[in-house]
């Protein structure tokens, strides 16, 4: 800690034996000894305690660092089922056609269907005006057609 050669440590001890006196210089030495070791002890303790933050901040870094990587983690797994079911539901269900992808369908002509046929000729023009009664059916079939 101090740079003190033993030849300074000489002239101090004979210089404090001149001033404290014989008497009173060993309980002096044990007085400055304990002082010592209290000093030592308490700069280990904040060395220690220093160190202990050093170590709980780096834990903390850590932490954060993890932290950070569990929630990219996450969110690639997210994306990545998003894009997985996306595939699926358009490999299990057709994609829907815009108006600008449908390919021109051409259309067949239908068979006319002679019972409709008949029903379409029959209008109040071509059929003549008759009274209508519950006793006849025919006209009512005549009516019916027309509708």
């Amino acid at each position: 800690m101090f740079d003190v050669s033993f030849s300074e440590l000489l002239v101090i001890a004979i210089v404090a034996l001149l001033v404290i006196g014989p008497e009173k210089l060993p309980k002096v030495a044990r007085t400055v000894g304990a002082f010592t070791g209290r000093m030592q002890r308490y700069m280990a303790q904040i060395k220690e305690e220093v160190n202990r933050e050093m170590h709980f901040e780096e834990l903390q870094k850590l932490q954060q660092e993890i932290k950070q990587t569990v929630e990219n983690t996450q969110e690639n797994i997210h994306q990545q089922v998003a894009d997985l079911k996306e595939s699926v539901t358009e490999t299990v269900a057709p994609k829907k056609i815009t108006a600008s992808q449908a390919k021109p369908v051409k259309a067949k002509p239908r068979k006319a269907n002679p019972v409709k046929a008949k029903a379409t000729k029959l209008t109040a023009a071509t059929v003549p005006a008759q009274k209508v009664s519950a006793k006849n059916p025919a006209t009512k079939r005549v009516k019916v057609a027309a509708k």
